[in-house]
């Protein structure tokens, strides 16, 4: 490539670059405010130059609108590959979202500015407030969940070491460190957390582990198991049934629900939930859920208007914690 090729490419590119940055559809630019900003750069431009590249850049699809006011022509981008709402969008999600670290979601942000114009970029600067929010200081989690996707795209084990909270709030290795060998079938984010749900080899069965718990993660060399386990029991069934990633003993759990919850049901359930009208007022749900101690805590957080029907033995356990709790603060 001769030294006049290279000035020409480079001259496209500053301006396709020029154009994306500075302008949108509340600032644009003439051809005399392009010609003093590629001076900057020593590119000199012909307006002739300039209308040949605009017209190139275009038929790059890039969409440049222009636009006349008396004798002047002002250019600016008008569409773009994302709208400006839809990175708002993106930029609340990333701001809002409890697993994303606070370092790694300002470095992200600056990187969804660079979708829209510099102008814009000053509207993305904010702040998106949850209630009771709290960031992950995790930010492994960030990398773990890129090295558990490459597994299963693999068709890899992982292995990793996990943790829990002490008292002290100091971490301590579960299994006193030992290394866990599990395959990866599925990611899961439930309640503001990504779960791993995968075969694990030594109890021969499905599990989830809180993908920020986990230390040390890599991928083997080692086929994964567990695909028959799967086609019987697939991720989204397993997922709707472990209550808040909480395991317990699965039950069909029949419940009298007023009609003002029905929407929490389907909120929590989706819509294939079974709903059957009894009366005017109240209908009646049936789960196939795990009935964990979170589960129960969810029916009790519900009040008077969900009562469980049926089975016997979930009713009494939730008789058992009433009484225990009744007890605890008598």
């Amino acid at each position: 490539m001769d030294e006049k090729e290279t000035y020409r490419r480079a001259k496209l590119l500053l301006l396709a670059k020029l154009l994306l940055e500075k302008t949108d559809e509340q600032h644009s630019m003439t051809l005399t405010d392009i010609q003093n900003e590629l001076s900057v750069y020593g590119i000199q431009s012909e307006r002739k130059s300039l209308y040949r590249d605009i017209e190139a850049l275009r038929a790059m699809d890039m969409d440049i609108i222009a636009e006349r006011d008396n004798r002047q022509c002002f250019y600016y981008i008008g569409s773009r590959r994302f709208e400006l709402a839809e990175v708002k969008t993106l930029v609340d999600a990333v701001q809002a979202s409890r697993f994303i670290t606070a370092k790694k979601s300002e470095s992200l942000i600056k990187k969804l500015e660079t979708l829209t114009s510099i102008y814009e970029a000053q509207d993305l600067q904010r702040q998106v407030y949850v209630s009771g929010r709290v960031k992950n200081g995790n930010e492994s989690i960030f990398y773990n969940v890129d090295r558990i996707h490459k597994a299963i795209n693999n068709n890899h084990k992982i292995s990793f070491q996990y943790y829990r909270w002490n008292l002290k709030k100091k971490k301590v290795l579960r299994h006193n460190g030992a290394t866990y060998s599990v395959s990866p079938w599925a990611l899961v984010y439930d309640n503001e957390n990504y779960y791993l749900v995968g075969y694990d080899d030594k109890h021969r069965a499905i599990r989830h582990y809180r993908v920020d718990k986990m230390l040390q993660l890599m991928e083997t060399e080692e086929k994964r198991e567990g695909k028959a386990a799967f086609k019987e029991k697939g991720v989204g069934d397993y997922s709707r049934s472990v209550f808040g990633m909480y395991e317990g003993p699965k039950e069909n759990v029949v419940l009298a629900v007023k009609e003002s919850l029905i929407g929490v049901m389907i909120d929590r359930f989706g819509e294939s939930v079974k709903i059957h009208a009894i009366d005017k007022e109240t209908a009646e749900v049936q789960l196939e859920v795990n009935v964990s101690d979170q589960f129960l805590g969810w029916i009790i957080a519900l009040g008077e208007d969900v009562q469980v029907t049926a089975p016997e033995s979930v009713c009494q356990r939730l008789q058992v914690i009433g009484k225990r709790l009744a007890d605890t603060y008598a």
